[in-house]
């Protein structure tokens, strides 16, 4: 079998401007459900991507998957070379950058069921205790090393691994009437201890055994790092310049230009990305598969720093392309594979959070996010899995799950109180576009519309 970088080369062969972009990704996977192992194993994948520069055109884009011998990689040329042809000049065109290279000889990285061990020790106990106590635990377990080669024809030869892990664990009662979650995304999945989340959804299960009717309305609530995960990706992914110029946009001024310098919270919250953040370590060079929103395959290989995007409270930085940002004559900043929220006390857990509240709800987890409104960045989705009732810094309950809207971008302005940040899973994104750090969030008048059957 040919090694990654033969075939990003192959795919380099020949005349015309090209990207390859070779990824290797190697994954073990867990699952279980009913307190009982219901599956496992592990797969290893290779992907190219061909992109295509056609100079008196456009861009052409083509991936294919598998071993990838010579006759696919040189078909995968050829379709993206079509199809460049009959696309229309792409407005972002410019030079790709300048030839470097850096660790393109290492092999690619992998995973096995090692990754899975400590998981795997943990749910004997987890087991016993969720019979002991009625409840029944179900969940997935994974760890996957993706290893980027991304080359070019200006002479990129650039390298990255990637590890992740993902705990994504449910319990249920014994009618299952009522269930809790918990989810985590750490590179090594020895750093997060099972057996502790599942006490802590054991505890949340015996609050549920009050139920709380309540009405819809506006509320205080606690957004747990999760939520608050989903809500800033969504944020970060509509805080685009060139949408935001061309008007329409929560992130437009209302008489053109941009909101940018605008304060959106008197908390002083920074929202930023650096790819060199420890625990969210990512790709240190832009990797553009697609063209899109807020991302140009003539960035690939561009090199990536710390961005705030917002910065104690300001709107700082909006994502540019270097075609966007040399059009507005602002200073590139592009995406970057984390984002991170920080601006409260680092001892401030969430449980100090809910001890500080009053009256409020807690929700653990959100769901089905769906854009309603682009001026507003209005979402409107779903708590799942339990709405807590605090009373006087406590659990006193459970409710009914809600439907809510609210947009990610005005809850800033209500933001009461703010935990640590710490690493958080953001349910929402199954592909893991972002490594996130979010704090808890104690946001006023929260919009929950309807009750969630």
């Amino acid at each position: 079998m040919r090694t990654p970088q033969d075939v990003a080369e192959a795919a380099l062969a020949g005349p015309g401007e090209r990207i390859a972009i070779v990824d290797e990704t190697s994954t073990a996977h867990l699952r279980w459900a009913g307190n009982a192992v219901t599956g496992n194993g592990v797969v290893h994948s290779r992907t190219l991507t061909v992109i295509a520069l056609d100079p008196g055109a456009g861009v052409g884009v083509v991936s294919r998957e598998g071993a990838l011998d010579d006759d696919a990689v040189r078909a995968a040329v050829d379709e993206a070379t079509a199809v460049a042809g009959r696309a229309r000049p792409a407005p972002d065109a410019h030079p790709l950058p300048a030839a470097r290279e850096s660790q393109w000889s290492r092999p690619p990285a992998g995973t096995s069921v090692e990754a899975l061990r400590g998981v795997v020790a943990s749910l004997a106990e987890v087991f016993d205790a969720a019979r002991s106590r009625g409840h029944s635990a179900s969940g997935y377990a994974e760890h996957r090393v993706r290893t980027t080669y991304l080359a070019s024809s200006s002479g990129l030869r650039l390298h990255h691994a990637q590890p992740s892990g993902v705990l994504d664990l449910t319990a249920h009662d014994a009618d299952h009437t009522a269930s809790a979650w918990a989810g985590a995304d750490v590179p090594d999945l020895a750093d997060f201890d099972v057996v502790a989340a599942h006490d802590r959804m054991a505890a949340r299960l015996a609050s549920a055994r009050h139920r709380v009717d309540l009405s819809p309305g506006r509320y205080d609530v606690i957004l747990a790092p999760s939520c608050v995960a989903d809500l800033m990706t969504h944020l970060h992914l509509a805080a685009d310049l060139q949408e935001a110029l061309r008007g329409g946009t929560a992130f437009s001024g209302p008489d053109g230009g941009t909101r940018l310098g605008e304060r959106l919270t008197a908390t002083p919250l920074t929202l930023s990305g650096d790819p060199a953040a420890p625990g969210l370590d990512c790709a240190p060079f832009a990797v553009v598969r697609a063209p899109g929103p807020g991302q140009s395959c003539f960035d690939n290989g561009t090199p990536l720093r710390r961005t705030e995007w917002i910065a104690d409270g300001r709107l700082a930085h909006l994502v540019t392309t270097g075609h966007s940002a040399r059009t507005a004559g602002v200073p590139p900043t592009p995406r970057i594979g984390n984002l991170a929220l920080s601006g409260g006390p680092a001892d401030r857990t969430l449980d100090d959070v809910v001890a500080a509240t009053d009256h409020g709800l807690l929700v653990t987890s959100l769901w089905y996010l769906r854009e309603v409104d682009p001026a507003r960045l209005l979402l409107t989705g779903v708590t799942r899995d339990g709405v807590q009732v605090v009373k006087g810094g406590e659990v006193v309950g459970t409710a009914h799950d809600f439907r809510f809207d609210e947009s990610p971008v005005e809850l800033l302005a209500r933001v009461a109180d703010v935990g640590r940040t710490e690493r958080a899973l953001p349910r929402e994104w199954d592909d893991r576009e972002f490594r996130t750090a979010m704090p808890a969030l104690r946001v006023e008048d929260f919009a929950l519309t309807s009750v969630s059957r």
